[in-house]
Formats: structure tokens, C-alpha cells, sequence
């Protein structure tokens, strides 16, 4: 893929945690890698099959100086998020918050912090046990097109399937869910979470009736093995109901 960069782009604006940080404007300095594919762009000569680098820094510039944030990581999330959500031909954005001037009695000559976000797309199962299952579903839904960061782009039919596990004892409706995310993965977990808490999701026995269940299946192209994620989905082989939908 091809990149636009943007180096050295000074900001003076109000971000720290002092009281003083949010009074006085100091100076940051943004660097920014933004992928994108503008071959189009290069042989049309045409600015419009690419990113805009004077959009793309104004847009950094607008997020810097009309918020103010605690953190630099903070800032660096919010700019590189606005981008992806500015530019739908943007693949990924990493994107560098200098903080030359930060408050420290010591001799350096920057702090720093990179922000990195990926355009991914994820395949997600979803399924209900209990009270309207069909209402659940659909408010999951909702929920997921509203988070930042998240667009669901096709949904499966919903099935009707018998439970799994050995503990449930009611029918399940399901289905599956193709979305594009620029959260990572861990992130995107918190969120499901999230919104299966918001539609009374209670964690007990496991296999257990449960009014909301969101399962990422695929990532991309990644693997993870980790103690509260595994991708992909150690057991949608073996589960019916995830792959027929």
C-alpha cells in the first residue's frame, strides 16, 4: 500500500494534566503515516483518488486546538480515529504526538506517543436464549452501528437453533455479522461486552441461557492466544449455528 506522510506539523493548543497545561497553549509537533492506495491518483492526476495531506493536517490542527485532553495518548487516539473516519480510503493511520515543552525538571528534548489504527474486517456470531430474542438482536445491532469505530456492513439471516453445551435449556435465535473496525482487538471486546451488559447479559454458569452473546470469530488475518481472547474462535468449527449463518 502506498503512504502519505505528514512531518513536523506544529500545533500550539492546551493538553496535560496541570492545571496551568489548560490555561496556557504550548507547542505540539504531529507526525503522521497514512495508508492509503493512491496508484489511481497517480496515473489520473487526480487529488480526489487520494488523501488530501492539507485536509488531513487541518483536520489534526481542528481536533488539537478545539479539545482539551489529559493526555497526550488521549490526543493521539482522537486525531488518528478522526482521520479514519474522515478518509474511507484510509487503510490504517500511525500517527506521533511531540510534546517538546511537556513540564519536567529534566534535560530532554521531547516526550512522545504513537497511536497506531488499523481498518480491519471481522466476522462476528451472535445469538440469544432468553426474552425477546429477536428485539435483542436487533438492539445489539443498533448498539454496534452507533460505537465509534464500528460499521456493520452485512448482517446474516437469524436462525433458530437448539442449545449447545449441555447447559442452556431454551432455543437460541442466531446469526453472524461482517463489520469493519478500526478498534483493536481487545478494544473491540470491551465493547461487545459492553453492549451485551447493556441488554442484561449475566455471566454465570458457562453455556448458560443468556439474554445477549457476541462472539468475534475471525479478525482479519490475525491470531491471538491470549487469557481473555482467542482469534480465531477456538470452537466456531464445531458450532452450526455460526456456520451457517
Amino acid at each position: 500500500m502506498d503512504v502519505v506522510k505528514i512531518r513536523g506539523l506544529e500545533v500550539s493548543a492546551r493538553h496535560g494534566v496541570n492545571d496551568f497545561e489548560k490555561v496556557a497553549q504550548q507547542k505540539f509537533i504531529f507526525d503522521a503515516d497514512i495508508t492509503t492506495d493512491f496508484y489511481r491518483a497517480a496515473v489520473n492526476d487526480d487529488l480526489s483518488a487520494t488523501v488530501n495531506y492539507s485536509a488531513a493536517s487541518k483536520l489534526i490542527v481542528r481536533v488539537a486546538t478545539e479539545h482539551c485532553f489529559n493526555l497526550i495518548e488521549k490526543l493521539a487516539y482522537e486525531c488518528a480515529f478522526s482521520l479514519m473516519e474522515t478518509f474511507n480510503n484510509v487503510s490504517s493511520v500511525s500517527l506521533t504526538v511531540y510534546k517538546p515543552d511537556a513540564p519536567m525538571k529534566l534535560t530532554f528534548s521531547s516526550v512522545a506517543v504513537t497511536a497506531n489504527v488499523e481498518r480491519e474486517t471481522v466476522y462476528l456470531s451472535l445469538g440469544s436464549s432468553l426474552g425477546d430474542k429477536k428485539h435483542m438482536l436487533d438492539t445489539a445491532f443498533e448498539m454496534l452501528s452507533s460505537t465509534r469505530g464500528i460499521k456493520v456492513e452485512k448482517v446474516s439471516d437469524y436462525i433458530e437453533t437448539p442449545p449447545y453445551g449441555g447447559v442452556a435449556q431454551n432455543g437460541f435465535l442466531n446469526c453472524a455479522a461482517r463489520i469493519s473496525t478500526f478498534l483493536s482487538p481487545y478494544a473491540l471486546l470491551d465493547e461487545l461486552h459492553r453492549i451485551e451488559n447493556a441488554c442484561g447479559r449475566v455471566r454465570q454458569k458457562r453455556w448458560d441461557d443468556r439474554t445477549l452473546d457476541i462472539d468475534i470469530i475471525f479478525f482479519g488475518d490475525k491470531t491471538i492466544n491470549g487469557e481473555t481472547l482467542t482469534i480465531p474462535h477456538p470452537d466456531y468449527k464445531n458450532r452450526d449455528f455460526v456456520l451457517n449463518p
